[in-house]
């Protein structure tokens, strides 16, 4: 429950593969391969090992690919 004058986010904390890739805007097999390397860490859970992603860790990598966009032009 939260306290009144607090805004909840409504997304959200972890995405699935499917709501990470369509954010990142890639094909779900790239993240599994960032994954492998280590350089979209999944967090792995269930008896099948389920892939979700941090949305903190996501957003991250959008902020740091639209600087570099930026930095580019």
């Amino acid at each position: 429950m939260t306290q009144p004058g607090t805004t909840e986010k409504k997304q959200p904390r972890l995405l699935t593969l499917k709501q990470a890739s369509e954010m990142l805007n890639c094909h779900p097999n790239t993240l599994r391969a960032w994954d492998n390397k280590g350089y979209l860490v999944a967090v792995r859970f269930g008896t099948r090992g389920d892939r979700r992603y941090r949305k903190e860790d996501v957003m991250k990598l959008l902020e740091k690919h639209d600087g570099h966009k930026k930095e580019t032009r």
